[in-house]
């Protein structure tokens, strides 16, 4: 058995209070040499989803949103302010249902609660909605910052989800460029040899859970996080985070066929 032994390391980033328009790139630059951290050949960057939505302009003043009528019935039901529901109703893919201050939806392609809408961490009136394109913006941060350190490096915009029947939040990555987000295990054998027919590894969302612990939820101002030694398979290419479809997802396909009797998808609110 080698002795050698295996371990990552995390550093919390912290900056100023990122405003709408600034160069996030620029930003990180900064936060990195006042923290004395030089980015290194496969260091990963975890960017929270807020931070890269308020650099993209993606904030929205609630006054300025007029709620339909459809809206103004759901904000009612899910005690959700109608203007943001107007909101959710135009990002969301679906909506399902939801519970009091919450409506459960399917965004960009994953369950996110509110279309991911953001109202932490945003000013006084005013919400964060999510990158319109995660993957196209985790490339270009990369790109930026390896032309300006010299070496390959990933990126993850990420985003924080509760999983079913759990309490607290715990990571998603929403776009990942310079790393396979995915790695298909199947194949490989366990420690008593047998070889695993299902398993793939969630490498993404791991790395941003792990930077969870550091970027919190509150206002502890630590909009990324380096993570170093990471086992990631590094590509110079962004690869979509692979999604299933619903009937297929051990969750909510038992649910449909639960409450359809088998006979396909229920009715989307």
């Amino acid at each position: 058995m080698s002795s050698k032994n295996i371990s990552i390391q995390i550093f919390g980033i912290k900056t100023p209070i990122i405003r709408e328009g600034d160069d996030i790139v620029q930003i990180l630059e900064t936060a990195l040499e006042e923290a004395g951290l030089v980015p290194v050949e496969g260091d990963i960057f975890v960017l929270a989803e807020s931070a890269v939505g308020t650099a993209e302009r993606r904030v929205v003043k609630l006054e300025s949103v007029t709620p339909g009528e459809r809206a103004k019935v759901l904000g009612e039901k899910y005690e959700i302010d109608p203007r943001e529901m107007e909101l959710v109703l135009q990002e969301c893919d679906e909506i399902f249902g939801g519970v009091p201050g919450a409506a459960l939806t399917i965004t960009k392609g994953v369950l996110a609660p509110n279309a991911g809408i953001d109202a932490s961490n945003a000013p006084e009136g005013h919400v964060i909605l999510l990158p319109e394109d995660p993957r196209k913006s985790s490339e270009k941060i990369r790109k930026e910052l390896e032309q300006r350190y010299s070496c390959k490096l990933g990126v993850i915009i990420g985003d924080s989800r509760t999983q079913p029947l759990r309490l607290g939040c715990s990571g998603i990555a929403l776009g990942v460029s310079g790393f396979v987000p995915v790695e298909d295990a199947r194949g490989t054998n366990d420690i008593y040899g047998k070889p695993l027919r299902i398993t793939y590894k969630a490498v993404a969302d791991n790395l941003v859970s792990a930077a969870e612990l550091l970027m919190g939820e509150a206002g502890e101002r630590v909009p990324c996080v380096l993570i170093r030694g990471a086992p990631v398979n590094m590509v110079n290419e962004s690869l979509d985070v692979p999604t299933i479809p619903m009937e297929g997802c051990m969750y909510f396909g038992n649910i449909i066929r639960s409450m359809t009797g088998d006979k396909g998808r229920g009715k989307k609110e």
